[in-house]
């Protein structure tokens, strides 16, 4: 007996939850509450609109707007639908926007109002039949979504067609489209759900941007696969977050380190009471071990998770659960139910155990491949597994240390730095708020280890001399700042993801 290949898709998550909880609140966004029953007609609504359009089986939808309730729908009724859903960083314009919009091929884009101008200025250069509002608009998805008579609507996809092109943050070079298909995300879903310990009262806000693989596939949509009230927000603000955290007794928030660091120093800390929240997962880039280690001592009954991975793995890789975070604090945990990793060494070889080399992944989770570029695809897939970039540890229980991005190690004089053991050193001066670790082209050195210093309001006195001086104490000589710059603020992109290319160009 062999399963019916539309179960195992997207949409098939949906339909299941809305078949069990069909009375139960799945979404809500500002004045907007829906729930399961209500979710799945709004996106079999949607889903029938967009093929009456014309749009056929495999084509792209680009979707360009922050998160809401329309998001979402988009997102399912292209599932639903057999359409391709393509999420685009709503920060972008001009050429990243034209390129990225250009090369998935779209025929369509789910549009916010707001950013419909931006998209004006690059559609001259685009091959697109349909612009469709998601929001705010006479007619929009919002609106498709409620009007009329729910139609009878059998599911297109199956579970080997492509579900999503997730674009990969470009932090290096140009994005690349991450095939990723139905069959990959569920296989995420599961291994999100049983790493999180996702439940369906855990109450949980998401303010991380849904076109962040993150946001959507380790969060959105697990969480709706257990049936849980979902609660979004259009972008992360921290006055807000803890506001609602507070008034709304959330129970699981997720949270770049980039949002984690401004709310451990922010003042509504103080006022706010937190005591609903259970679970707080972090990811997207590397935690500062300081920062971790303030916020749980101060809230000890919270579950802190390590979120690990890349878009191309859906993007969950290995998790560090709550217990585990008191003797391996700097460890992204081990892998996930559905992934296997390697660690080799440059030539593909494994290493020992405490060695550093490559972790590499294999996986039903995993993307098909780039969009569209045969020849990144061959260069990351080989041998039956994915090269992740990633510069790693593991111990002989499995836990894995990432060290650094390969791109992001040090040559320095001869003895290769990773910038982030460096960034740790220099996080634990208290002047400190961020930092970023990269090599500038030195005569001597070959590369010399520079910090680029964001510091703590009312903290200008500090020097670059006392700041070397301080980290002096803590690592070795070799590994110590040879300069440090100090900028208002670091360069990053709307993942959370630090932009080191921007500041070695600077």
């Amino acid at each position: 007996m062999s399963l019916d290949p539309r179960t195992n898709t997207v949409d098939g998550v949906l339909r299941r939850s809305a078949a069990k909880y069909p009375d139960r609140v799945a979404v809500v966004f500002e004045d907007r509450t829906r729930t399961y029953r209500e979710l799945d007609d709004a996106v079999t609504r949607v889903a029938a609109h967009l093929l009456g359009l014309g749009l056929e089986h495999g084509d792209r939808v680009a979707a360009y707007g922050t998160n809401s309730d329309a998001y979402a729908i988009g997102f399912l009724a292209c599932a639903r639908a057999g359409l391709v859903h393509v999420p685009v960083n709503y920060a972008l314009k001009g050429e990243e926007l034209r390129y990225l919009v250009a090369q998935s091929g779209a025929r369509a884009v789910l549009v916010d109002p707001a950013l419909a101008s931006t998209l004006d200025s690059v559609r001259s250069d685009l091959d697109l039949d349909h612009v469709i509002a998601l929001r705010d608009a006479e007619l929009s998805v919002v609106t498709i979504s409620e009007a009329g008579e729910v139609p009878v609507f059998e599911p297109r996809a199956t579970s080997t067609d492509l579900a999503q092109l997730l674009y990969t943050s470009g932090t290096t070079s140009k994005p690349k489209g991450a095939m990723m298909s139905h069959s990959a995300l569920v296989h995420e879903y599961v291994s999100s759900v049983i790493a999180l310990g996702l439940d369906k009262n855990d109450n949980p806000l998401i303010c991380m941007p849904m076109y962040h693989s993150a946001g959507m596939h380790v969060f959105m949509l697990p969480y709706l696969s257990v049936g849980a009230t979902v609660s979004l927000m259009q972008a992360p603000d921290i006055p807000e977050i803890l506001r609602r955290v507070e008034a709304e007794k959330i129970g699981s928030l997720f949270l770049a380190p980039t949002v984690w660091v401004p709310l451990a120093n922010h003042p509504d800390l103080e006022t706010r009471d937190l005591s609903s929240l259970k679970k707080a997962q972090y990811g997207a880039s590397i935690m500062p071990v300081t920062v971790l280690n303030r916020l749980r001592e101060r809230y000890p009954d919270i579950g802190f998770y390590n979120c690990f991975g890349q878009s191309e793995i859906g993007p969950l890789a290995t998790v560090l659960q709550p217990g585990e975070h008191a003797d391996r604090p700097s460890s992204c945990g081990r892998a996930v139910f559905f992934v296997e990793t390697r660690v080799v060494d440059a030539d593909g070889n494994d290493v020992a155990d405490g060695e550093s080399g490559e972790v590499l992944y294999r996986s039903p989770q995993l993307c098909n491949g780039y969009w569209e570029n045969p020849e990144a695809t061959a260069e990351a897939f080989r041998d039956g597994w994915f090269h992740s970039g990633d510069l790693v540890v593991r111990d002989e229980e499995g836990f894995i240390t990432v060290v650094d991005r390969i791109k992001d190690v040090i040559n320095t004089g001869g003895i290769l730095v990773a910038s982030r053991e460096v960034e740790d050193a220099v996080y634990t001066h208290p002047a400190v708020a961020e930092v970023a670790v990269i090599g500038t082209p030195d005569e001597k050195w070959i590369e010399a280890v520079t910090a680029i210093v964001v510091l703590k309001d009312g903290n200008d006195e500090l020097t670059p001399e006392a700041l070397i001086a301080h980290v002096k104490e803590r690592i070795a000589p070799f590994k110590v700042p040879k300069h440090v710059r100090f900028v208002a603020e670091l360069p990053r992109n709307q993942s959370g993801k630090l932009l080191k290319r921007e500041l070695r160009t600077v």
